[in-house]
């Protein structure tokens, strides 16, 4: 067993490695000449109480010291409906004996007087049609060619012998749907024989007279003491702390791998606030203000404080462009607009960013010359009922590409790109909707449980969008629900567990 001493300290420690309790237990063990010891005498031969005894036992197991055989079995036990029903009787024998007193046929409307609810009837007829009492296809008539109905019924048996606390009787057979009814209940034991093991027999056991020392100290080899001393045995294989360095969450870990491959893509990293305007998170792409449309993003605003208003020109070629004005310079409207007067008020409004593509608004109003390649993975916040695919807080990941040629062609290469980058080989595309792309996809990969989840919205930036911010050229745009990838890509059931802070699990790097 493990040296338990304090190797830093001036003297040896005295204590016995064993406990009074597990050195009492031991010596039960190594005196016992009729073979292993059932662990229910194990109390009564030693005085101990029984939550001493099974504590003792598991640690001499522990140190190498005991041996245990276990044995797994089966209690069966009635219920307190089955306790219930040996005393009324079965269904089936109540039914049974009101068919013998009726000359051998009921008239079923008169069986809830007689004490019979909807089940027990079920059961009843059930049972007395499978055991061949009742005329086929006529369920409340005596069968004259069946059994004879004073026969004690085998369920009747099964339960007269475990209500008598014996089990020579059990049909083993009828169990299973004994249970089912809930008549009877099983319950899984576990008997455990215990012995001493070879180490166990050798062990040294101190008296008291003679202390057990722990480490060899200077002071021992000094005066030569060690040669009339006994000393505690080592155990090699006892288990040591098991210690890890710090590591990443696995998450952060695969967010920093995603970022790699986008950044052997070209794209470069672009940022935005987590507090924004309804401006930045919704009016700069083309949703309009008070309409169904915006319902797409339950968004969470924030009261008691005002949003800052974008660049007054801005401001006024978004504001024109909902209400279909033509932009300044221009002869025509890009579009009739939403037909209802821009307010901006609700422009300013602060809100928690429901999605990334406010990022890619803020990229795109700089007026980056092309060709520009951007991404941003971070967070948004949306009013979600909590699943294993939906959470308050998701991560994204925003990206935009914009040059001349570029089509959505060039958006779904993208997208089977980045999927076989991290590992994933089924990819399915279909037409989507998005009030600032057009056309629009989604894209769901499988995941082995959950089945085919969205994980690539995009499209192409609509011109209602684009214009406003000076972009001329065109722009496909995605914003990858990246949390829902990275379960697919970790092997997780639910998104929860992204934000997992169980240390125990953390450090084995096993989510």
């Amino acid at each position: 067993m493990a040296d338990g001493g304090d190797r830093s300290g001036p003297a040896p420690s005295e204590t016995s490695p064993l406990s009074p309790s597990e050195r009492t237990l031991l010596l039960l063990l190594r005196e016992a000449h009729d073979g292993p010891v059932p662990e229910e005498l194990v109390a009564s031969r030693t005085g101990l109480a029984s939550d001493a005894v099974r504590g003792g036992l598991q640690r001499l197991r522990a140190k190498h010291l005991a041996d245990v055989a276990e044995e797994h079995g089966e209690r069966l036990g009635l219920t307190p409906r089955g306790q219930a029903t040996v005393t009324a009787g079965l269904p089936e024998r109540r039914l049974l004996r009101l068919l013998v007193a009726r000359g051998g046929t009921v008239d079923p409307s008169s069986l809830s007087a007689e004490g019979f609810d909807g089940e027990q009837q079920s059961a009843a007829v059930g049972q007395l049609r499978r055991q061949k009492y009742l005329l086929p296809g006529v369920p409340f008539r005596l069968d004259p060619r069946g059994p004879a109905a004073e026969a004690p019924l085998p369920e009747e048996r099964t339960l007269a012998a475990l209500a008598s606390g014996t089990s020579t009787d059990v049909d083993r057979a009828l169990v299973p749907g004994l249970r089912r009814r809930g008549l009877i209940e099983v319950e899984h034991v576990t008997r455990r024989r215990w012995s001493a093991s070879d180490e166990g027999r050798r062990f040294p056991m101190s008296d008291g007279s003679q202390p057990l020392l722990g480490p060899l100290t200077p002071e021992l080899l000094r005066t030569g003491a060690w040669r009339d001393a006994s000393f505690r045995p080592y155990d090699v294989r006892a288990e040591v702390p098991y210690l890890t360095g710090a590591r990443p969450h696995p998450y952060l870990a695969w967010l920093r791998e995603f970022e790699e491959i986008l950044i052997g893509l070209g794209f470069e990293q672009a940022e935005g606030p987590l507090l924004e305007t309804e401006f930045w998170n919704s009016d700069v792409l083309f949703m309009p203000q008070e309409h169904p449309a915006r319902s797409i993003h339950d968004v969470l605003t924030v009261e008691g404080i005002h949003g800052r208003d974008p660049p007054s020109e801005l401001l006024e070629r978004v504001a024109a462009v909902q209400e279909g004005r033509p932009l300044p310079g221009d002869a025509a409207p890009i579009t009739p607009g939403w037909r209802t007067p821009y307010d901006r008020a609700i422009a300013r409004r602060p809100v928690l960013r429901s999605q990334t593509t406010a990022v890619s608004a803020r990229y795109l109003s700089g007026r980056p010359p092309p060709p520009f390649r951007m991404y941003c993975l971070d967070r948004n916040f949306r009013r979600e009922s909590l699943d294993a695919t939906h959470h308050l807080e998701f991560g994204q990941c925003e990206g935009v590409l914009g040059q001349e040629g570029i089509d959505l062609r060039h958006l779904v290469g993208i997208f089977r790109s980045l999927a076989e980058a991290i590992g994933i080989r089924e990819l399915k595309l279909r037409p989507s909707y998005f009030p600032f792309t057009e056309p629009s996809i989604e894209g769901y990969v499988k995941h082995p449980r959950l089945g085919w989840i969205e994980v690539f919205p995009g499209g192409m930036l609509r011109p209602e969008v684009l214009r406003p911010l000076g972009i001329d050229v065109p722009v496909a745009a995605w914003g990858i629900g990246s949390t829902r990838l990275a379960m697919v890509a970790l092997g997780l059931n639910d998104i929860r567990d992204l934000y997992l802070d169980d240390l125990d699990r953390l450090t084995t790097g096993r989510m």
